[in-house]
């Protein structure tokens, strides 16, 4: 019953997060439309979703504001699809397959692809400045947040320490730290947004939403990596094994396929335990960390 309430609290945030990015999304019909219509294609109607999920749990543990939290989700799901069109590019790593469909670049071409992640990061600021329900100071730390998470101290910084450590062999901390910047900001912040929707947080509330982040953060990338290593591209949607040909550092290279399996479990089991002040109203949380760990794509 429990997994079942958890599906269905999944799909209908799944499809408020749908209709919100509809509504900050431009119509394909709204010049330009060539831009117009391919950041649509590659924001809507597919992925996890896994961003959006984290903010509309924390947010439900902290009484969100409902219009805020649909804001905030399209908000981090922005981020996270541009970062997505970017990495895809022939500069970057090359792929043309995402989300079971022909990436940006290869739909359209390289320009688009690359002024559909210009444009999608910008309409994420846009998305927190038009919200319209809670304290303007708070807003303003939002929007701070989001842009520490997204830039070079967070998610662009872990990406650039990817692109410098393809054929390196990283330590096992500096691959830590690595993905705590590339995966785990955006993860983070998202957790962190969502909190915001409802509340200012005490020092006490926003260590253990950062603790819980942290874990869940490697956590994700270690599946990632195990996943690259054990799935195909139909489950993946995306190219399976192109770490390993792109002879890029993993979890999985570093301490091997059993070993990562075992960390995941662990960081797991550490999200769980920093949600312990919160009690059984971090439920959404601690079933997102089992999700985020347990899942085959």
């Amino acid at each position: 019953m429990t997994q079942q309430a958890f599906a269905l609290w999944m799909q209908d945030v799944q499809l408020d997060v749908e209709r919100a990015l509809e509504a900050c999304l431009p119509a394909a019909t709204t010049l330009p439309h060539k831009l117009h219509e391919a950041m649509r294609y590659t924001a809507l109607g597919g992925g996890k979703r896994i961003r959006p999920l984290l903010a509309y749990a924390s947010g439900a543990l902290f009484g969100g504001d409902a219009q805020a939290l649909g804001r905030v989700a399209a908000a981090v799901e922005m981020i996270h699809v541009y970062s997505l069109v970017h990495d895809d590019m022939p500069c970057m790593d090359d792929d043309d397959l995402r989300r079971g469909k022909p990436t940006v670049h290869v739909a359209y071409d390289e320009a688009t692809a690359l002024l559909v992640g210009d444009a999608l990061q910008a309409q994420a600021f846009q998305a927190l400045a038009d919200i319209d329900t809670l304290p303007p100071a708070r807003q303003v730390t939002m929007l701070r947040l989001l842009a520490e998470a997204a830039g070079s101290s967070g998610m662009c910084g872990g990406q650039a320490i990817d692109l410098d450590s393809v054929g390196l062999a990283l330590q096992r901390d500096e691959l830590e730290r690595m993905h705590q910047l590339k995966t785990g900001a955006m993860l983070r912040v998202s957790v962190i947004l969502g909190a915001l929707c409802g509340k200012d947080l005490s020092p006490v509330e926003l260590e253990a939403l950062k603790a819980y982040s942290a874990a869940i953060g490697l956590a994700f990338q270690v599946v990632d990596d195990v996943l690259d290593a054990t799935a195909d591209s139909a489950t993946l949607g995306k190219t399976a094994g192109k770490d390993a040909a792109d002879n890029k550092p993993t979890y999985v290279s570093i301490l091997g396929l059993e070993p990562s399996k075992e960390l995941a479990e662990q960081l797991r089991r550490e999200a769980h335990e920093a949600l312990a002040p919160f009690g059984e109203q971090a439920l959404r949380l601690r079933e997102l960390a089992d999700l985020i760990v347990q899942r085959k794509a």
